[in-house]
């Protein structure tokens, strides 16, 4: 290649995903390079609840990215102490009616064959575990590996950690490939950065990155919202939402869906989501959804109803049609790689995406099988997108 090298990898997106990128790929001894047209943790994962979840999941590929995740977590938080505010607090998944509780159950006793310690809860002991909670409950499963970071926090220190540097402001106008299609870096507003690897970990916008390198990413934006009330003293102690929202999670649907995810924070404000719709990447409040919301909140813990909502924001998930992240090298444009379409799990997922990104950049075996997550699987399962937004 007659350009000199900026680096050895270029990371397009500076939020979680990028940043774990950034970090075990340094952590590999490569230098790295972050470019983002915002600011750190300025899309999804500013956005976001900082979920950490296996509970979530059925078992599969997905789950297994999980459990890494959760282990990689779990020792980040060890090196970067109360800074990204990890809480391993775990999940608490409530059923209202025997006939969730069933299903719920049949669920944990997969999840349990795949590694996840999932505890079956009886509706007499939910008070114990939530003295707040709704009464009459059927019952419900425990998830002690369940945790929560605060997402921007926890992406700000991981590029620290990282020691890449980084190129705010900057907005990716091509990507850049030679003879054959290899890529060979990026172009920017401010100027070209030249390495022998891109990595696309620009969620919502990662099928724009993936157009500009000529090739097809169908990632659609899942637009979700949020309420935040005011600080509180701590009185739900678990991640708690109801078993529905497992469902939701799963769901093709581009309209509304709400289930209700209630958790407290080490700030005192109580977090409410959860809504997903497809409705491209319009910002506009939707009062129904805030409505859901409040009503799926209060009905799980009735105390909320004399709490106030201090504000709410709107982000946008990756969405991808099979419901599984674009992890590892495109065979489409050689040198391209991606860490993107992890929808709502993003947070929790980054960690074992960032480790599996290094192990491809360094030719190292991966922890995991990338061929469920390969980024041209779409090209071959008859060009479905997902539906227009």
């Amino acid at each position: 290649m007659a350009k000199r090298l900026t680096c050895d990898v270029v990371v397009v997106g500076a939020g979680m995903a990028g940043a774990a990128c950034a970090l075990y790929a340094a952590r590999a001894g490569l230098e790295v390079r972050v470019v983002d047209r915002g600011a750190v943790a300025g899309g999804t994962t500013g956005a976001g609840e900082g979920n950490l979840l296996v509970s979530d999941k059925e078992p599969g590929p997905e789950l297994r990215l999980a459990l890494l995740s959760a282990r990689l977590w779990a020792g980040l938080a060890q090196e970067l102490g109360t800074a990204i505010e990890y809480e391993p607090k775990g999940g608490l998944v409530v059923a209202s009616a025997p006939g969730e509780l069933a299903a719920l159950r049949d669920l944990a006793a997969r999840q349990r064959s795949a590694g996840v310690t999932a505890l079956p809860v009886a509706s007499d002991q939910l008070a114990e575990l939530e003295p707040h909670l709704a009464p009459g409950m059927a019952g419900g499963v425990l998830y002690p590996q369940d945790a929560q970071v605060m997402p921007a926090l926890a992406a700000a220190h991981l590029l620290r950690a990282s020691g890449a540097r980084l190129h705010l402001g900057h907005t990716v106008t091509g990507v850049l490939r030679g003879a054959g299609g290899t890529v060979y870096g990026v172009r920017t507003d401010r100027g070209d950065l030249h390495a022998p690897a891109v990595v696309n970990a620009a969620g919502v916008w990662g099928g724009e990155l993936a157009a500009l390198a000529g090739i097809r990413l169908p990632v659609l934006p899942r637009r979700g919202f949020v309420l935040v009330t005011e600080p509180l003293p701590r009185r739900v102690r678990h991640k708690v939402y109801a078993a529905d929202y497992v469902a939701d999670v799963a769901s093709d649907s581009a309209g509304l869906r709400a289930s209700p995810v209630v958790e407290g924070t080490a700030a005192g404000p109580v977090l409410i989501g959860a809504t997903r719709e497809r409705v491209g990447f319009d910002r506009s409040l939707s009062t129904r959804a805030l409505r859901a919301l409040a009503a799926g909140a209060v009905g799980l813990f009735p105390f909320l109803r004399r709490v106030r909502a201090l504000r709410t924001y709107a982000g946008f998930r990756p969405y991808l049609p099979d419901h599984l992240p674009a992890i590892g090298p495109d065979p489409r444009a050689p040198g391209l790689f991606h860490a993107c379409g992890h929808e709502g799990a993003g947070i929790g997922l980054a960690p074992a995406t960032g480790l599996l990104i290094a192990r491809s950049l360094t030719g190292e075996a991966p922890e995991l099988d990338l061929a469920p997550f390969r980024p041209e699987r779409f090209d071959t399962e008859g060009g479905d997108d997902g539906g227009s937004p």
